[in-house]
């Protein structure tokens, strides 16, 4: 992998892992592009260096809310901290079992499957599309909305539904708060990242042997720094309600994913 291609795959991943729009996916689709044979070697490390990348950026964003909530746990009594947490742990049961249990098969969906990355982008795209018309309330996020909004999470493994999109959106459809909902959706995500990024670093399929070191750090400040504008322009965005955008955007890119692959 050339620095070139590790800068673009590092912007690609800090500003989709944000924006409504599926990390995932358009990983797939730049791979695609660039070819197989380009990233291959490096793919896996590269995927891990990424994520730790954008699940710092969150954590900066966020330092200060993440800052009261350790504070919170650590006076170990039962405290508005201490509830926020355990919604976050109940919100991340759905997509820890389907990672777990289907793990194979999931890893057989990131395999040049731009057809469903187009087919789950128009899915994302009509998501948006009804969360931007949702009426605007003040609820806070309940134990039966984190499960709901888990579940949003572990179908958004599926490689072009966005991650925060399916998530926000889901949240906002129930009425939630949309500043909540997209604290609630960015903070639910690092432990699972975090933990992701554990199990590939573990696992004994995992190598650095023969990884070229710069490309790997250019990708990584790259999904930084992307990371922390994209997140903190996310932020603004769901609460001006400017998701339509968006919808667009994923209806026209899953459109000509699906024409290309069927017709060229």
């Amino acid at each position: 992998m050339g620095i070139f291609e590790a800068l673009i795959l590092g912007i690609i991943q800090g500003l989709t892992e944000f924006l409504p729009v599926s990390s995932s996916g358009h990983l797939e689709i730049a791979k695609a592009i660039f070819g197989a044979n380009a990233v291959a070697k490096e793919s896996m490390f590269m995927t891990v260096m990424l994520h730790g990348a954008t699940a710092i950026s969150t954590i900066v964003v966020f330092r200060k809310e993440i800052a009261e909530i350790l504070k919170g746990l650590f006076q170990f009594k039962w405290n508005e901290q201490t509830i926020f947490s355990l919604k976050i742990i109940v919100s991340m049961i759905p997509a820890a079992f389907v990672g777990v249990a289907f793990n194979d098969q999931i890893e057989a969906l990131f395999e040049s499957q731009i057809l469903l990355v187009g087919m789950m982008l128009l899915v994302t795209s009509a998501l948006l599309f009804l969360a931007d018309k949702a009426k605007t309330t003040e609820k806070g996020v309940s134990y039966m909305h984190a499960i709901i909004i888990g579940i949003a999470q572990a179908i958004a493994i599926l490689p072009g539904i966005s991650r925060s999109g399916a998530t926000i959106s889901t949240s906002v459809i129930l009425g939630i708060d949309r500043t909540r909902a997209t604290r609630f959706s960015f903070l639910m995500v690092v432990p699972l990242i975090l933990g992701k990024m554990a199990k590939d670093l573990l696992s004994s399929d995992f190598t650095t042997s023969d990884v070229s070191v710069i490309p790997v750090i250019v990708g990584f400040i790259a999904a930084f720094i992307t990371g922390l504008l994209a997140c903190t322009w996310m932020i603004k965005l769901v609460r001006n309600s400017k998701l339509s955008y968006f919808s667009i955007y994923c209806a026209i890119v899953g459109l000509i994913a699906i024409v290309h692959q069927l017709f060229f």
